[in-house]
């Protein structure tokens, strides 16, 4: 009897199971992609993001260009002479053409480098990495004090509209809404770091050094950003609760089975508007950012929007771009979060093949 053969062209059977394993797998991670709207919406958007990364950093590297000066200028002073001028010109290839230096810089940034500060030498990363945190820190501590102040105010707005309280509510919101975060800040600091010493003025303590401190050097500046976007989602939320508590059928369904108005404000009524909130809250993201850029400046935090101030005054166009691209990078994340979040609150909502 001859034996089968093994060779290249034998029936192996322990590679035959194993090339239907291989092609078994795939099917099965490709149908569960098919069927699952939920993950298809993340890859959707990650691929969307990519070039509208791309794009916003291009824009700012072209505004960037057409301010006037140099990074060499800007760098070395108004006392440096022409020749030094001319020297660090060259050593940090201002001379290329415009375009060379983004297509460099972008085709690091594929490569997982961002590029070095023009100022020190610094790797971009480790700016990013370093100064992050704070900025994260600020918008989460003025976030909480927003939804702390704006839903408890809405829902007490919604619950007797026209009262005392809906009506000193609605004109301090439209108050804090028609001062601007900057404004608000220095007031503040005159108030409460001035005339009363409470907080301090400037400065920044780790966390890792003192939780108190820490607190203290962030109270000033969370509230600065908190209190006017606080006086916006105060109205949003307030105007929706009034909506959903005066023409939805399931609010007169509730009060026939004898529930009272604020229990379903509260059950109902609030999840229902949550949605509309949430999405306005995901969109704000951005002007958050932009807020911190100001507050930041004027608190003296050592955040992002400190870095990007001090980088735009120097020309420095790879800590700008490396920036700007991870705030964008952080807006697309917390978009895609929002949208995903809408599952939670309602489980009614689905993404189908059409969710972009």
């Amino acid at each position: 009897m001859i034996a089968p053969s093994r060779g290249a062209g034998g029936n192996d059977p322990s590679r035959a199971a194993g090339g239907d394993k291989g092609d078994g797998s795939g099917l099965r991670w490709w149908a569960a992609f098919s069927s699952s709207p939920t993950l298809r919406l993340v890859v959707r958007r990650i691929l969307v993001a990519i070039p509208v990364m791309v794009g916003v950093t291009f824009l700012t590297a072209v505004l960037l260009n057409l301010l006037p000066g140099d990074a060499a200028s800007a760098l070395l002073g108004a006392d440096a002479t022409p020749q030094e001028v001319h020297q660090l010109y060259l050593k940090l290839h201002l001379n290329e053409p415009f375009f060379v230096r983004y297509w460099q810089w972008i085709v690091g940034v594929f490569h997982g480098h961002l590029g070095a500060s023009l100022q020190n030498g610094q790797p971009v990363a480790q700016i990013i990495g370093q100064r992050l945190p704070i900025t994260f820190e600020l918008i989460v501590f003025a976030s909480i004090v927003m939804l702390l102040i704006s839903i408890p105010l809405a829902m007490l707005c919604a619950r007797r509209p026209g009262g005392v309280v809906d009506r000193i509510t609605m004109v301090l919101s439209m108050g804090f809404l028609s001062v601007p975060q900057f404004v608000l800040g220095l007031i503040f600091v005159l108030v409460f770091a001035v005339i009363f010493r409470v907080f301090p003025a400037l400065g920044y303590t780790p966390i890792t050094q003192s939780v108190g401190e820490n607190l203290r050097d962030f109270t000033l500046p969370a509230f600065s950003i908190a209190l006017p976007l606080a006086g916006f989602y105060v109205r949003l939320l307030r105007a929706d609760l009034i909506e959903q508590m005066e023409s939805q059928d399931y609010v007169v369904t509730a009060r026939a089975k004898g529930f009272g108005s604020w229990y379903i404000l509260t059950r109902h009524a609030f999840r229902n508007s949550l949605i509309g909130f949430v999405t306005i809250f995901g969109l704000n993201v951005a002007t958050l950012f932009a807020y911190t850029v100001i507050v930041e400046e004027i608190f003296g935090l050592p955040g992002l929007g400190y870095a990007l101030i001090n980088g735009v005054g120097d020309r420095d166009a790879p800590l700008v771009q490396g920036i700007v691209l991870v705030l964008a990078g952080i807006v697309v994340i917390v978009n895609l979060l929002t949208d995903l979040t809408y599952g939670v609150i309602d489980p009614r909502v689905r993404y189908g093949r059409s969710a972009v």
